[in-house]
């Protein structure tokens, strides 16, 4: 086993694909994948599914991520410390649905960094997309919520993909709405009071069943509807149509302007939000400062850290 097979399973892990991860590493296909299969050999275990669709990183091959992405860590330290080489450039990906104080903790995270070169990434996505990132090591860390409706579809399948979901804090659910909405006056909201504003939601594409939605009360009938691929959009629509949506209540003025609040929608719903890792998977330093910041975001915002 070699330095330089480590260093290639962790770039074909980041580019999904062996003919990608062989053009970034200027060689050929045929040596990226030779090489990979010797190291499997060498080892004993798969470290890629390979199908029609392409690779995958299997369960053995996420555990042993880790490892290879310590030891090429600690390499490079130890050629920092006695070759005076450049440090490499740091990486983090996080993969969430749309919540502005992912986005926020993100930001500070950023500001915080003390490296020369980064290279982070922010995936505001799906949720059926944020499991399957975390799943194959595309992602550290994925942000998504359970609770009573969707908690044993969602948990069987972080479970059979080797995922650990860790509880970040309860929210009693909220709308977010425009500050000249006629409902803006109001202490509470409840369902009654909104039938007839458009109900906003995050599409799911593929996976567009009510189990996925990242608003709970997903499966309640709504005479207005409409669905939307990124927040910006949605906020936009807030204001443009009166219309609403349900959320958990943490909004971030900094980003957000002071045009969108917050008010308790009456319901005996709740909604765990947390953040999943795969379980064979050792956090970088990043990831780990990232879950610190949200913590932190969140004991500000007034709600119990639950981990």
């Amino acid at each position: 086993m070699t330095l330089q097979q480590l260093k290639y399973v962790i770039k074909t892990v980041e580019c999904g694909s062996i003919s990608e991860a062989a053009k970034q590493l200027f060689i050929s296909q045929p040596s990226l994948s030779n090489a990979i299969k010797e190291l499997e050999g060498e080892l004993g275990i798969e470290i890629f599914s390979r199908s029609a669709k392409g690779i995958a990183l299997s369960t053995d091959g996420a555990e042993f991520l880790s490892y290879a992405r310590n030891v090429v860590e600690q390499a490079e330290l130890l050629e920092q410390r006695y070759k005076d080489k450049k440090p490499s450039r740091q990486l983090c990906s996080i993969s969430t649905q749309h919540y502005a104080f992912s986005v926020n903790a993100f930001v500070n995270l950023v500001r915080q960094t003390d490296v020369d070169e980064y290279e982070f990434t922010l995936r505001e996505t799906r949720t059926y997309e944020i499991i399957e990132d975390v799943k194959n090591m595309r992602s550290e860390i994925g942000i998504l919520y359970l609770n009573e409706f969707n908690e044993k579809v969602i948990t069987k399948l972080l479970r059979e993909n080797h995922l650990t979901f860790n509880p970040l804090f309860t929210a009693n659910p909220h709308v977010f709405i425009s500050s000249e909405n006629p409902l803006a006056v109001k202490s509470f909201v409840t369902l009654k009071d909104l039938e007839d504003y458009p109900c906003l939601s995050f599409e799911q594409g593929e996976f567009n069943s009510f189990y996925f939605s990242e608003e709970i009360l997903s499966a309640v009938y709504h005479k207005k509807s409409i669905r939307v691929s990124d927040r910006a959009t949605l906020f936009n629509l807030l204001i443009g149509l009166n219309g609403y949506t349900i959320c958990t209540g943490v909004l971030s003025s900094d980003l957000n302007g002071s045009s969108i609040i917050s008010i308790p929608l009456e319901t005996k719903e709740k909604m765990t939000v947390g953040w999943i890792t795969n379980s064979k998977a050792v956090l970088s330093r990043f990831a780990a400062s990232y879950i610190d910041e949200l913590k932190r975001l969140i004991a500000e915002y007034g709600f119990t850290v639950l981990s």
